[in-house]
């Protein structure tokens, strides 16, 4: 059986979020195990849309816009690091976004949008409404259907697999013990240390960071932790390669560095099914050639659903057990956006610093407060 009696940090989940957090506890100097389920589990990086993207979040919760402004400019700097260290190009631009409307309501429902984030936020939150001949001028296949839209500086888009094949080159580099194929089954808290089994292993170690997406439902109540998360399926289509038309990434359309299209518009719930669906493809598609017609001519080349991490807010948990000191939960969906904050001033909240102010509101009592 496998053990880490010398392992100061135990951490649960390999995609980008978990993978995110062992870097940063690396780069602080601390021992670190990372258990993977593998390919096998509902990935979320499968599925990810890969945008570093500000645009609309926090309406509802000021600290949440803050803490995603703070990760999308501390991006650039991240992902220097990361292709430093490894020589992965993560293909990052990060020269703006789109969000495209089709007509008046979804132009006025925008603007009210981010009006509503930039008079909360209690800082600088870069975004402009374009009308048509502004959208034609960044982007020029736009179609007439358009009728306007908003940019945000801070808005960009990274390739999700070549961040998490960068991510685990880093922590492999920098020493972590690296455990593939491991799914944990019961985690306990003995004698101070944490201990977790999967079949034949036990690891040890001093503390525990619960980074396991939609197993983290499971895997928190046994450390005191709440992690109230449902999967909500997204479906992408993958069109072939096409000439360079889209310099920007729109929230729903994106020309990949190498030149392949994604599509991607679809929130359902439907359980922990990640199939697709004619209808909802047909749907996204139908709205991606409305907004640029050159894709009427390019053909699919695969399509595929994926299962995001949603909280009844849809807004993080970032928790440390009350009864379990040094066991910690970390949800989110946005963990490309959140990435660099992760490895960030997050990790260092996790070895002992400050709780970042951003996230106060983040813990999972939220959802038990009794509204009148």
């Amino acid at each position: 059986m496998a053990s880490g009696q010398d392992t100061e940090f135990l951490v649960i989940g390999g995609g980008v979020v978990g993978a995110a957090i062992a870097y940063g506890l690396l780069r602080r100097g601390r021992t670190v195990r990372l258990l993977d389920e593998g390919d096998d589990a509902f990935r979320a990086a499968r599925g990810n849309f890969g945008l570093v993207w500000v645009q609309g979040k926090g309406a509802g919760n000021p600290g949440y816009a803050r803490w995603s402004c703070a990760a999308a400019r501390d991006w650039q700097g991240f992902a220097d690091e990361l292709e430093h260290r490894t020589g992965t190009d993560l293909q990052l631009q990060q020269a703006g976004g789109m969000h495209l409307c089709l007509n008046d309501d979804e132009m006025a429902a925008r603007q009210l949008e981010l009006d509503t984030v930039a008079s909360r936020i209690g800082e600088p939150y870069p975004y402009e409404m374009l009308d048509p001949a502004q959208l034609a001028r960044l982007l020029p296949s736009v179609g007439p259907e358009v009728v306007g839209g908003s940019f945000s500086p801070l808005d960009g888009h990274v390739s999700p697999l070549r961040l998490l094949k960068a991510l685990h080159q880093a922590i492999d580099a920098l020493g972590a013990q690296h455990e593939a194929g491991v799914r944990i089954d019961d985690l306990a808290h003995v004698g101070g240390r944490f201990v977790a089994r999967a079949p034949n292993h036990v690891f040890e170690a001093d503390r525990v960071v619960l980074a396991a997406g939609l197993g983290n439902a499971l895997l928190a109540p046994m450390l005191g932790l709440e992690a109230p998360v449902t999967p909500v399926r997204g479906q992408v289509l993958v069109c072939e390669r096409a000439a360079p038309f889209l310099p920007l990434p729109t929230l729903h359309v994106r020309q990949t560095g190498d030149g392949s299209v994604q599509i991607g518009d679809s929130k359902e719930n439907v359980g922990m099914d990640d199939g697709t669906s004619i209808d909802q493809l047909s749907r996204i598609a139908a709205r991606a050639v409305r907004c640029f017609p050159v894709l009427a001519n390019v053909n699919v080349v695969r399509a595929w659903g994926a299962l995001r991490v949603m909280t009844p807010d849809g807004l993080p948990i970032y928790e440390e057990s009350p009864t379990c000191p040094g066991a910690f939960v970390v949800t989110c969906h946005s963990g490309i956006t959140l990435a660099s904050a992760h490895a960030g001033v997050l990790a260092a909240w996790l070895d002992g610093g400050e709780r970042p102010a951003h996230i106060d509101t983040f813990t999972a009592d939220r959802f038990h407060v009794q509204r009148s």
